[in-house]
């Protein structure tokens, strides 16, 4: 399937797709009416912290994790957050909320003087954390949807770290994010988006 293909014009991305999973979230509302979609979040997550595989970040952005799993889930209690999409390490992409709506991924948030990022931005979860490299596999797939959402979105061309939009606050995708790798996959693939210093 061709990535220009992936995403439908509801939002979402077309079932069917090997490598896609569909888990619909109502950790969401409405963008403002005047927004505009030009920013995609990359951010990177694990839970707990450096553990990978499980169930543990779909049931968080689903609102059932179970908190008393692990000692540092307890402060996720309550929490409604969500991420437009997940990519796991080894590739497989699953996505919670439409295109069109607006996540809850970014927070107290800052891009190039704009507040509220979640307003204007899509937002990817990366499965990883601070300490660890990224699979390659992960790289690839998110090129892949960035070259999706570039096309059903053509005002997307910007690109950052969640680090950038909440610095001081947010360390994530962290030190070990191969951004110069994406920028060549992106490259590669004739994608306009890149990163923008803040």
């Amino acid at each position: 399937m061709q990535a220009s293909s992936w995403i439908a014009d509801d939002g979402w991305l077309v079932r069917g797709h090997e490598a896609v999973r569909i888990e619909a979230s109502s950790h969401f509302d409405l963008r403002p009416q005047e927004a505009s979609i030009d920013l995609l979040v990359v951010h990177g997550i694990s839970l707990p912290e450096g553990s990978y595989g499980g169930t543990a970040v779909t049931d968080l952005f689903m609102g059932r994790l179970d908190c008393a799993a692990h000692p540092s889930l307890h402060g996720l209690r309550g929490l409604r957050v969500s991420a437009h999409f997940f990519i796991e390490r080894d590739g497989a992409l699953t996505q919670y909320v439409s295109c069109l709506n607006r996540a809850w991924h970014a927070g107290l948030s800052s891009f190039c003087g704009r507040q509220h990022c979640n307003d204007f931005s899509i937002g990817v979860e990366i499965e990883g954390c601070d300490q660890d490299e990224y699979e390659p596999a992960q790289l690839e797939q998110l090129a892949s949807l960035c070259e999706a959402v570039s096309r059903a979105y053509p005002s997307c061309r910007n690109l950052a770290a969640h680090s950038d939009i909440a610095p001081g606050r947010k360390t994530d995708p962290g030190p070990f994010f191969d951004w110069g790798l994406l920028h060549r996959l992106l490259e590669g693939r004739g994608v306009p988006m890149r990163r923008q210093p803040q």
